[in-house]
């Protein structure tokens, strides 16, 4: 199966595929908005503004496993990222990135190792997944790497579809 025949749901309740988003470069990031690293939202948004025209996408799930720092309904979020962060990227409905709950998407990706070479779960919130436009994960990084960091960028700009 596919990357792309992932079932979503987006914040708004919208119910699609992954396949919105096929031929498309993505930087997927679990989110939350309580936490000591929300402050990347910011930089999440600067990527997705430079970088949407070029063929990339950044997906938000908001994720409430890390010390319950996502408490906040679906309109709370979308309020609290807009208001706070002027984020226009696509946020998917909350969901478990970990455990026998995470979402199906989560259970793919979290088999991509990071650069140290360690799969498995997610660390903690704004851990970043790189996809290619064919469905590839190729990269992993960390919650505490910056989504600005050279690294970052660098693959982003290699593997932009336009």
């Amino acid at each position: 199966m596919s990357i792309y025949d992932t079932p979503v749901t987006l914040l708004d309740g919208t119910e699609t595929t992954f396949k919105d988003w096929e031929g498309h470069l993505v930087l997927l990031v679990n989110t939350a908005s309580e936490c000591g690293l929300t402050g990347q939202y910011e930089g999440l948004q600067r990527l997705f503004d430079d970088y949407m025209m070029r063929g990339l996408f950044v997906i938000g799930m908001p994720c409430n496993q890390f010390g319950a720092q996502e408490p906040g309904s679906a309109e709370e979020i979308q309020q609290f990222c807009q208001a706070n962060y002027g984020v226009t990227f696509p946020m998917l409905a909350k969901a478990d990135v970990n455990g026998e709950n995470a979402h199906q998407l989560y259970q793919i990706v979290k088999e991509t190792p990071d650069a140290k070479g360690e799969a498995g779960d997610v660390q903690w919130n704004f851990e970043k997944f790189v996809i290619s436009p064919s469905g590839e994960v190729i990269a992993r990084f960390r919650p505490k790497t910056d989504p600005e960091d050279d690294e970052v960028i660098d693959l982003i700009e290699e593997n932009l579809p336009i």
